[in-house]
């Protein structure tokens, strides 16, 4: 998992070099709409000198800067692998897929590339949703410049930390309530991000250990028998392994696991 973050994570830094490049590359021209609702070209500065970016007097998307939305844009990029690990479901399936690879013995089989687009295909059902809501709430309102960014900042939260308040308990939100010394609120749904979304990290972690744990005990019972067939046989010198893996194989394609494990998944966040 965690190479395979760092995968991810050099590819959006390629993509942002690239991107950066294009930008600072002479001739290039931007469009902007001017006050009479004509479109006119901007062209970046090609000689030596400095670029100011200004908020002042902005109150909706048609009135930021180009610079500015791209400076914006490439922000987002850069912080997405932290969003997509730490702010959705992602977490919880892609180590149960990990445990549930380890528990039936095939280290390789499935890699490492199929269980993580498993857990992205995954997490888009999961939060196709909160999502949804998302963009009717906050993005298309904003981009009618029908609220502000401020307001738009607010209501984005709101689906978002509904999901995680769904998932968190409250031993967890205890926790951080106290280490930032912060009082409960009267509401769930005014607790700081700050504390919810440590507290339903580590909360996604306990459930998908717990989880995991569920998933080993078949095959470690497997395990078990094999290996003292295999002693009272005096077979001492075959490893347990070895005979082990077609029957826990076996066991779970007759039981249909893949479809077990993913229908667990699913509910688990229904």
């Amino acid at each position: 998992m965690h190479r395979n973050t760092l995968n991810l994570n050099w590819i959006l830094l390629a993509m942002l070099g690239a991107l950066a490049v294009s930008i600072c590359l002479p001739g290039n021209v931007f469009a902007q709409e001017s006050a009479t609702g004509a479109i006119e070209p901007i062209a970046l500065p090609q000689g030596p000198g400095s670029l100011t970016l200004s908020l002042d007097g902005v109150t909706g998307p048609a009135g930021m800067d180009s610079a500015l939305k791209i400076v914006i844009l490439m922000t987002v990029l850069s912080m997405a692998p932290a969003f997509l690990v730490l702010l959705t479901s992602f977490t919880r399936i892609v180590i149960v897929l990990g445990f549930l690879r380890q528990a039936i013995g095939t280290n390789q089989a499935p890699n490492n590339q199929i269980i993580i687009g498993l857990a992205l295909f995954l997490t888009v059902v999961i939060m196709s949703p909160v999502l949804h809501q998302m963009n009717e709430d906050a993005l298309q309102p904003f981009l009618a410049e029908e609220i502000s960014q401020e307001e738009a900042l607010v209501k984005v939260q709101a689906p978002l930390k509904t999901f995680m308040l769904g998932q968190v308990r409250e031993k967890d939100l205890g926790l951080f309530l106290e280490l930032t010394e912060t009082e409960a609120p009267d509401s769930p749904s005014d607790l700081p991000m700050m504390v919810v979304i440590p507290s339903f990290v580590i909360s996604e972690l306990k459930t998908a250990f717990q989880m995991g744990f569920i998933l080993f005990i078949p095959f470690l019972i497997i395990d078990m028998v094999v290996a003292s067939v295999l002693m009272s046989m005096g077979m001492m010198m075959l490893p347990p392994v070895l005979i082990s893996l077609p029957f826990k194989i076996l066991l779970f394609v007759l039981v249909d696991g893949w479809y077990l494990v993913v229908r667990s998944l699913m509910q688990a966040f229904q």
